[in-house]
């Protein structure tokens, strides 16, 4: 296959050429599952070697490039990333690292074994301020009020407004609440942030170092936003560790106030995307919609302005079947 050429995931030929071209002669090709995005991958096994294959169609051939920087931006600071064997840009081709099978969501832990990593991935947190964000600021549009706004809008339209609709003064109340909370997070001085810094994108390795995938998002946000995600997305802190990791934001500069704020945007951000998804035809995330939800309010109602909504928000929410029943008890 030449370098302009192009391959679908699909086109086992032509991906089984393109690695023998780099070196890696009858490989064997196993599909992953995937979510929406038309990004594809592959686990590429030939002997004891292992690697993971993404195709990344035209549509979205930008973000391979992005993936290369930000992967360099990483590395330099510390922070440990798949490495890259082989890529085509043209093509929309690169062979990475095999990290392994089981995210920190998918392996099979309680929370005192996986405090040690909640840990580590704190120290990354630490280790990403530290990349200049002269080398960010024209790789990713800042997460800044506007784009935390945007991010807000497929809730609104798929689980408040429908939630909502007969009451109209709370919906105007919760629109205000949020954006408000959008206002104050875009304010902050921004640093580096990955954007999606949570479980299912982060690798627990047999050497005890935490690899961090998914990343060619890193843009300059929030100082809260990536402490925030950590605690809130997919699997939910315990009070315990909560408190241990949010010592070393504090110490990295993190105020509470806005790690709730940003909890709350990023919960709510969080259940528009997963409804999404199952519209599209990807439910596995469905599950987490009551839980990020229940996380999100309980974070609002220590709020100032949510504080007053709260209650009230939670029982539409219960009603609209997107909480547990139980929760209008409450």
């Amino acid at each position: 296959m030449q370098a302009t050429d192009s391959a679908a995931a699909d086109d086992i030929d032509a991906l089984a050429a393109w690695l023998a071209s780099q070196d890696w002669p009858g490989a064997a090709l196993e599909a992953l599952r995937g979510d929406v995005s038309p990004r594809r991958y592959l686990r590429v096994r030939r002997g004891d070697d292992r690697g993971i294959l993404a195709v990344y169609p035209e549509a979205v051939r930008s973000q391979a490039a992005r993936f290369l920087r930000t992967g360099e931006l990483l590395a330099d600071a510390g922070v440990r990333v798949p490495r890259v064997f082989a890529s085509d840009l043209d093509a929309g081709l690169m062979l990475l690292e095999d990290l392994g099978r089981e995210t920190l969501y998918e392996r099979a832990l309680d929370w005192p074994a996986r405090k040690p990593w909640w840990l580590r991935a704190a120290a990354i947190l630490e280790a990403v301020r530290g990349i200049r964000a002269a080398d960010l600021a024209t790789l990713n549009p800042p997460l800044d009020t506007e784009l935390l706004r945007r991010e807000l809008r497929q809730t609104a339209e798929l689980a408040l407004e429908p939630a909502l609709a007969g009451e109209p003064a709370l919906l105007d109340e919760t629109r205000a609440v949020l954006d408000a909370i959008c206002i104050e997070l875009g304010a902050a001085e921004a640093v580096p942030c990955h954007r999606d810094y949570m479980a299912r994108n982060l690798v627990p390795l047999a050497d005890g170092a935490l690899a961090v995938l998914d990343h060619q998002d890193l843009r300059l946000g929030p100082p809260a936003y990536d402490w925030a995600s950590l605690l809130n997305d997919s699997l939910f802190a315990p009070p315990e560790l909560e408190g241990r990791v949010l010592e070393r934001a504090r110490a990295a500069g993190v105020a509470a106030v806005a790690y709730r704020q940003a909890a709350v945007q990023r919960g709510f951000k969080a259940v528009g995307t997963f409804i999404s998804f199952a519209r599209r035809g990807s439910d596995r995330h469905l599950p987490l919609v009551a839980p990020t939800l229940d996380r999100a309010l309980s974070h609002l109602a220590r709020l100032a302005p949510g504080a007053a909504i709260a209650p009230a928000l939670r029982r539409a929410l219960a009603k609209a079947d997107l909480l547990p029943r139980a929760d209008l008890l409450q």
